[in-house]
């Protein structure tokens, strides 16, 4: 609250000799009121606003089968290999033979995904995603978020094998990515 300090006792002002000036009058103000409103609200703010939730992608566990050896199986109609190369460059090819690399980007590769999406019976589509030495964390990221946007179910995070990127290397080579 606010006072205010006259500072003497006395009745009227005097003038002339021999008679002491009035002192100024000082206001004060008391901020403690203040301040314990000001930390009200910021306790009001924190407990009434939302702490951000993180979002998580659904992640599809395979099935469980008797014999391990028959947990990965792959039918070659249904394989679709993507490699990631770099400077955001895509390779990708269909089926168990990598002899057979088409090369293309992030905006073309969504365009294949679904192409071989609608053309593959569900049951047997698999998505082999390879991301190579040269792939940045975005793009592994970038191709993740492409599995999610096209709805595939089947897809696994496999390491580049060294004949495959032997030919990733002749295919950047070619089209001049150094």
């Amino acid at each position: 609250m606010a006072s205010l300090d006259t500072g003497d006792s006395g009745g009227g002002h005097k003038k002339g000799p021999g008679v002491k000036k009035a002192k100024k009058l000082s206001t004060t103000v008391d901020m403690t009121p203040m301040v314990d409103l000001g930390f009200l609200l910021i306790t009001f703010f924190i407990f009434t606003t939302t702490v951000a939730s993180p979002t998580a992608m659904k992640f599809y566990l395979p099935k469980d089968v008797d014999k391990p050896e028959e947990q990965n199986k792959v039918k070659e109609s249904g394989a679709f290999t993507i490699m990631l190369g770099k400077a955001d460059q895509v390779y990708y090819y269909e089926g168990l033979d990598p002899t057979q690399v088409k090369a293309t980007n992030f905006k073309g590769i969504r365009d294949e995904i679904l192409r071989k999406k609608k053309s593959t019976n569900p049951e047997d589509l698999v998505m082999i995603i390879k991301p190579s030495d040269d792939a940045t964390y975005k793009n592994t990221v970038d191709m993740l978020d492409e599995m999610a946007i096209a709805e595939i179910k089947r897809y696994a995070m496999v390491d580049i094998s060294p004949v495959e990127y032997e030919i990733l290397k002749v295919t950047e080579a070619a089209n001049g990515i150094k």
